[in-house]
């Protein structure tokens, strides 16, 4: 089940795993009427020209439904299920574009398959809050930004697990601040030059989301097979339409205050099944919920949406073809797919097998992220989930897994030269997607190694790169030898010795593993989930919100 067959399934699988995800997105994003032009974060092309109560509402109202078109259209796709045989005329709704419009060298190799021949499927669902038709408009814009450039305002990367057992969603908050890379717009050909330090939502605005895919990539070194883009039109009736999704606080709330501030959601203590207005209410509310932060606005939304995985596993099973024809309608009308994913028979495809994954296997997180000013960056936890995706770790840490031993070297062809005759060409590359790489590393390494009697190593003066792991490369079997020999000098284990045909010579590349010191030492492995990403099973009950003391009535 590789390429693009095995995605077509996915997409309609993805029914749970996006839907108790997506409002994780928007943790940092979304902000409430009465949140400072700061805390706002207002990425919209330098700033809105209104202010003010008016202003307010029009931000809260459309990030709401941004939210909930994310999460709805999303799971529509998915919960048809069989209902598709009826609905080919779809096709035709779904609009598609390039998937990854980012140059070469920024992209992530392609994912291996596993031992049973399985393949990890990655797609990045997007959220735009394009003002490009008059019905995008109305839901949440103003006259002076119709048709201006859209902004990523959600971005949530969905994983399924090569063997189908589990699904992960990693969510990037909209104003993180990260580097975007260079990338071309398959229309027009325009070519807009990387960015550093940029909010994350701008890259949608640089030719499209093959700009997002791009980014996403060149941060995580995780391989994009698909993205799914999603604006907000026509999504106010599909709230009503699921039929209400239970939720739970632990005493009355009421998200208001006297200066204007909180999302208006009135609730008695208990368990209540939220729809329409009352659900954007629950979506959007900060003020009222534990610590009035963003954080628990998250939580709020992480609890619905595994509400509604449950809601939708237990009754959305054509029982009701006629509702599922009109989500179906709204939802193929707002997305673009990439060219792979493109046609509702493509969705389909695969949806049996991937529905077999239980939902208590379904794990949503947030990026681990901390405040810089009034934004966020990704920290080193963030790294760490990043490679648990990228190696297919379950984020849950149910994965049965056995050791296994490294394999040994191939038989050295010739034996190693003189520690003096070998040159060698040390290379930085311990950047990562959330650290900078150190400075001087190479020349650090190049003199730990002249101390050992290497006396030809130099460093390379090339810009450093994002080397997850240091490897020691050779170019042909006559050099096997020497770069074992630097690998035992530097304390390198000799399953990191590989041979590839991108090297000249004996070539060290100190990876992010390898940050400091003069001696190389293998990271202990460490495959738990972060507790910084706050992860949350999609089959917890138990879950209700905490409301703040001064919130209560």
């Amino acid at each position: 089940m590789t390429g693009s067959s095995g995605v077509r399934g996915n997409v309609s699988a993805t029914q749970d795993a996006a839907s108790a995800t997506t409002g994780d997105a928007t943790s940092s994003a979304g902000r409430e009427p009465g949140d400072t032009a700061a805390s706002e974060g207002d990425g919209r092309r330098g700033g809105g020209r209104r202010s003010g109560r008016e202003t307010d509402r029009r931000r809260r109202r459309r990030r709401a439904l941004r939210w909930s078109a994310t999460v709805l259209a999303v799971v529509i796709l998915g919960g048809a299920g069989a209902g598709y045989l009826y609905y080919e005329h779809l096709n035709a709704n779904i609009k598609h574009d390039d998937l990854n419009i980012g140059d070469a060298k920024d992209r992530a190799a392609g994912t291996k398959a596993n031992s049973a021949g399985q393949t990890a499927l990655n797609i990045l669902l997007i959220g735009s809050d394009a003002r490009d038709t008059e019905a995008n408009q109305k839901l949440g814009g103003a006259k002076y930004d119709f048709g201006g450039p859209p902004l990523a305002d959600v971005q949530m990367l969905l994983h399924v697990s090569a063997d189908r057992s589990n699904m992960s969603v990693v969510s990037m908050p909209r104003d993180t601040l990260l580097d975007i890379p260079k990338c071309t717009d398959p229309d027009d050909g325009k070519s807009y030059p990387a960015l550093r330090h940029e909010m994350t939502n701008a890259s949608l605005s640089r030719g499209g989301p093959g700009c997002t895919v791009a980014t996403w990539e060149k941060l995580t070194d995780i391989h994009i097979d698909h993205f799914m883009m999603i604006d907000f039109a026509g999504v106010v009736s599909m709230a009503d339409a699921i039929g209400g999704v239970p939720v739970c606080v632990d005493a009355n709330v009421h998200s208001h205050t006297s200066s204007g501030k909180g999302s208006g959601l009135r609730l008695e203590k208990g368990t209540h099944p939220v729809k329409g207005e009352q659900a954007l209410q629950w979506l959007r509310t900060r003020y009222g919920f534990e610590d009035d932060t963003d954080l628990a606005r998250a939580k709020a939304q992480h609890m619905y949406m595994n509400s509604m995985v449950r809601e939708l596993r237990a009754s959305a099973k054509l029982t009701n073809p006629n509702k599922l024809r009109k989500l179906a309608e709204a939802a193929t009308k707002a997305i673009t797919v990439d060219d792979g994913l493109d046609t509702i028979g493509k969705m389909y495809d695969l949806a049996g097998e991937l529905q077999k994954v239980p939902t208590d296997r379904i794990t949503m997180t947030t990026m681990p992220n901390r405040y810089q000013g009034e934004r966020v960056v990704p920290t080193d936890d963030a790294g760490q989930l990043f490679r648990l995706v990228r190696e297919d770790i379950a984020l849950d840490g149910k994965d049965a897994r056995k050791a296994t031993a490294a394999p040994a070297p191939t038989a050295v062809a010739d034996p190693a030269a003189a520690s003096g005759e070998i040159a060698v060409q040390v290379h930085n590359g311990t950047s990562t997607g959330t650290e900078r790489a150190v400075r001087g590393r190479a020349t650090a390494v190049k003199d730990a190694l002249a101390g050992k009697g290497f006396a030809k190593a130099v460093a390379d003066t090339s810009p450093a790169t994002a080397v997850a792991k240091t490897v020691v490369s050779y170019p042909s079997a006559d050099l096997q030898g020497d770069a074992l020999a630097v690998a035992k000098a530097l304390g390198i284990p000799a399953a990191q010795v590989k041979k590839s045909t991108e090297v000249s010579g004996v070539t060290v590349v100190v990876g992010a593993d390898w940050r400091s010191g003069a001696g190389y030492k293998a990271p202990v492995k460490n495959d738990k989930t972060p507790d910084t990403a706050g992860a949350i099973n999609a089959s917890d009950t138990g879950q209700c919100m905490h409301v703040d003391p001064d919130y209560t009535w």
